[in-house]
């Protein structure tokens, strides 16, 4: 999501939610399971967790460069964000790279910002315990107030909470939310709430049903998408007050800011714009022989114009290559989920 028209596309809208691997955004994880209140108070290491809860995360942080044009273009250029609203002299940087003002790059933060001694601390305390892996589950972001070329960024992160101990699908263990605040020239200008999950793993059941795709999340925003899939058939939008199409689906037009729109039908051929190969960590549901081995992620350039993530069917995944002329198929992965795919096309 590029943050397109968050001034604009959706009045009133200051608060953004940011799926995380593969969760419902805003969503701590699936909670089958959990423990009950009179476990967590029996839980000795949740108490001593939960002394962390309001300590800081990382020192105060400093930004590497200010807010600045170029850093603004290239994320528009990625995102494929055409918004009016991040060029020009009243240019206002999108509000989605929020985060990317307080990154320390390849060579880290050099000014002695890191993370504290009781960040450390608490993780060493979960991997004593056994609670040693960690997937991140969600963030949030608020935005009050817009960042401007030339604003000079300061940050402060803090442990702002642990919960009690839950089992999910993944295994048992703590969800620990950390806060950041975003200051420009000494304003408050974000919030940006980052979640993660240190667990010990569950056992794996070798008799247990076969694993399934993640489910997509299916919202207002993008329920005609899923229902096009449904009658196997792939639906862009289209703006109605510029006509630009969009793919993924968004409740704004990222060109114009226009709110109407109406779909038109993919044709199907495409070619592979770009794509990774999957190693780690194995996903049995994505690979064909069900031993989770590597498998390819492609981003999939229609004829249209518009760009999809997919995956490439009919050739192995050491075979896919830039350039790659594929055509659309819908893939039933289980009873319950069907989902378009690229198949290489002959002679590709």
């Amino acid at each position: 999501m590029s943050g397109a028209g968050a001034e604009g596309r959706r009045a009133g809208a200051d608060t953004v939610r940011l799926g995380v691997a593969g969760r419902r955004p805003g969503a701590d994880a699936p909670r089958p399971g959990a423990e009950t209140s009179e476990k967590a108070e029996r839980d000795e290491l949740y108490a001593r967790l939960r002394a962390y809860e309001g300590r800081v995360a990382a020192t105060a942080g400093r930004g590497k460069d200010p807010v600045n044009e170029p850093m603004i273009r290239h994320w528009c250029e990625a995102m494929g964000d055409t918004s009016p609203a991040y060029r020009g002299p009243d240019a206002v940087a999108p509000p989605t790279m929020l985060q990317a003002w307080t990154m320390g790059g390849l060579s880290g933060h050099t000014d002695g910002t890191g993370r504290s001694a009781a960040y450390d601390e608490m993780f060493a305390l979960l991997d004593g315990a056994g609670y040693t892996s960690v997937v991140a589950t969600d963030c949030e972001q608020e935005y009050p107030r817009p960042l401007r070329p030339g604003d000079r960024i300061t940050f402060d992160t803090v442990i702002e909470s642990v919960s009690p101990r839950k089992t999910t699908k993944l295994g048992t263990g703590y969800f620990v939310t950390t806060r950041t605040d975003v200051h420009a020239d000494g304003e408050l200008a974000g919030t940006h709430r980052f979640r993660i999950l240190k667990y010990r793993p569950a056992r794996r059941n070798r008799d247990a049903e076969p694993a399934r795709r993640p489910r997509p999340v299916i919202n207002r925003d993008n329920a005609g998408f899923w229902a096009g899939v449904a009658e196997h058939r792939l639906l862009i939008q289209r703006c109605t007050d510029c006509a630009t199409l969009r793919l993924p689906w968004l409740p704004g037009c990222n060109a114009c800011g226009g709110a109407e729109w109406d779909t038109v039908e993919a044709g199907g051929e495409g070619t592979v714009f770009s794509h990774v190969v999957m190693h780690h960590p194995s996903f049995p549901a994505f690979a064909p022989d069900g031993e989770g081995g590597p498998y390819a992620v492609a981003l999939v350039e229609l004829a249209e114009g518009v760009r999809i993530v997919s995956n490439v069917i009919g050739v192995p995944y050491d075979k896919v290559r830039v350039g790659m002329p594929v055509h659309l198929e819908f893939l039933r992965t289980d009873p319950d989920l069907e989902l378009p795919v690229f198949r290489a096309s002959e002679g590709g």
